[in-house]
């Protein structure tokens, strides 16, 4: 049984998970649809932003109240700083089947993983991967990490938790009232202390949902060589793109040329290819 299958109660999941169930959207241009089958009759939609098969690949997971089409104005953002961007849904969100629970969102994201690393691998892509989560998402990225720590090149997160109970109790729900304990939850503290890939930690200055020290924690707990924790100014829990703008991108896009050696300034490529186009 699932260490989360405790939290798989219907009061407990009605706070924890907000589906919304779309049709299926035109794709964007230069994006893929790919559809994952988890083995037990569910399908979970997932969309690829971007075709340069040489890019590293981000692996989103994205928070409890978003689906995959509402990063349909994202995915061009990471294209344009040379960034393939793969969101993923959940069960019950989008064209995704099935009913969400806490159970199932992490052996979930072990086939989800799984089968779109060989989806990449057989469609030619051969940039490096790294996991990013946001806010609920964080749970799958970490977990991912601290279990295939030697295949991933980082760990991006974005508004996330070290710890269930506390972001339970400012959703409305008392987990240790219902007799859950912490390492009955995601545990999201425990498990960063496994992974040794380079993280980056971004988090909102104004985040009451999940507060700094959050962030703080996960920051201190992981024994990552190459660590950082970037705080966004102004923003709150779901504003960091709109209130960094084009920075955001670029400060990702900055800790992955730190990480796969790429030091130089993906501005300065863009700016010579034009410079060049010029000439031609």
């Amino acid at each position: 049984m699932s260490a989360t299958a405790i939290m798989d109660r219907p009061e407990i999941l009605q706070v924890l998970f907000h589906p919304r169930t779309t049709a299926r959207t035109p794709l964007p241009p230069e994006s893929t649809d790919i559809d994952i089958a988890t083995g037990d009759g569910v399908r979970i939609g997932c969309r690829l932003h971007g075709r340069n098969r040489q890019a590293p690949v981000i692996l989103f997971f994205h928070g409890n109240g978003e689906v995959v089409a509402d990063y349909d104005d994202v995915g061009p953002a990471y294209r344009q700083v040379g960034l393939n961007f793969l969101v993923t849904d959940y069960r019950g969100y989008g064209w995704s089947s099935g009913t969400p629970t806490s159970s199932t969102l992490l052996s979930d994201a072990h086939i989800l993983y799984r089968e779109l690393r060989q989806w990449l691998s057989d469609n030619g892509f051969r940039g490096d991967l790294f996991l990013m989560g946001r806010s609920l998402g964080s749970a799958c990225a970490i977990e991912l990490a601290a279990t295939n720590d030697d295949e991933i090149s980082g760990l991006i997160i974005e508004s996330g938790f070290a710890e269930t109970l506390p972001l339970a109790r400012t959703l409305g729900i008392d987990l240790e009232a219902l007799g859950v304990r912490e390492e009955d939850t995601f545990n999201n503290v425990a498990k960063i202390t496994r992974v040794t890939s380079p993280t980056f930690i971004l988090h909102g200055q104004q985040d009451h949902l999940i507060p700094i020290w959050q962030a703080e924690k996960l920051m201190a707990a992981s024994p990552a060589r190459t660590k950082e924790l970037q705080i966004i100014p102004g923003a709150d829990h779901n504003s960091m793109m709109a209130v960094g703008g084009i920075h955001y991108f670029q400060a990702i896009r900055g800790f992955i040329d730190k990480v796969t050696g790429r030091s130089e300034d993906w501005r300065d490529r863009r700016r010579r290819m034009k410079e060049q186009q010029h000439k031609g």
